[in-house]
């Protein structure tokens, strides 16, 4: 049996989404690519990549942060 993640299947579509035109969207599809990448983080969050990804950031906010004193 095949099965899919979720969080892949997302980050595929999010992909091929942002590859358009963006003369070619209307408000609508602006917003369902919002939707759908929210939905992507709250997927991301809670794993292991998520957490790493959070504390990647964090780092970096606090040494910019730091680096302007």
């Amino acid at each position: 049996m095949l099965t899919i993640n979720v969080a892949v299947l997302l980050t595929v579509i999010v992909i091929l989404r942002l590859r358009r035109r963006t003369e070619a969207r209307s408000r609508s599809d602006e917003k369902m690519t919002v939707l759908i990448v929210l939905m992507l983080g709250l997927l991301l969050a809670p794993t292991p990549f998520g957490q790493e990804l959070l504390d990647i950031l964090t780092e970096l906010v606090n040494g910019s942060s730091q680096s302007g004193q």
